[in-house]
């Protein structure tokens, strides 16, 4: 033993690479790969045939987050978001306080990146923000299940230090 107040690592993935966290009800993560060779690469970002979610691709946008910033609180009451991860490094936490949901006050945070691409699928009802932990710009594409209505926006914020969500965005250093 070490003598100190050490802390152990607890498992975050298994053998072969998986994670071990259990999601909110109705969130998926889906890992893309990316294929390379000495033209450059390719990653596919959405496939119906992958069976991944039943709705159909109605409308796609790009978003770009500076270092150290975050976008969010925002939950959707009649939109899921598929959020394709491009290029940089995000942590996306969600935060589910849906009556009757059986993860309701759940919370996760999953890292994607250009180095381990995917998409994630947010239900409607579940909070989350985005947040970019990576050193350069943060580029995601969403692929929301209901197209922008630009007259009544189905988008509702909360302040990211709202006490209403059990979450600190603070700046790690690591350790």
């Amino acid at each position: 033993m070490t003598g100190l107040d050490a802390i152990k690592d607890v498992q975050t993935v298994t053998a072969g690479g998986e994670p071990v966290a259990t999601y909110i009800a109705g969130v998926q993560v889906r890992r893309t790969r990316t294929h390379q060779d000495e033209r450059g690469e390719l990653c596919e970002v959405y496939d119906p045939a992958w069976g991944f979610t039943a709705e159909p691709m109605v409308y796609a946008y790009q978003a770009m987050i500076r270092p150290g910033m975050a976008k969010g609180w925002i939950l959707h009451e009649q939109q899921d978001d598929r959020l394709f991860i491009s290029f940089g490094t995000a942590k996306v936490v969600l935060y589910d306080a849906r009556e009757g949901s059986e993860t309701r006050g759940m919370l996760n945070e999953v890292y994607l990146g250009e180095r381990d691409r995917g998409i994630v699928v947010i239900p409607r009802g579940v909070w989350h923000a985005v947040e970019n932990v990576g050193s350069g710009d943060l580029y995601y594409l969403n692929l929301p299940t209901k197209a922008y209505n630009h007259a009544s926006p189905d988008k509702y914020r909360l302040p990211l230090d709202t006490d209403q969500i059990p979450y600190r965005f603070e700046g790690r250093r690591g350790w």
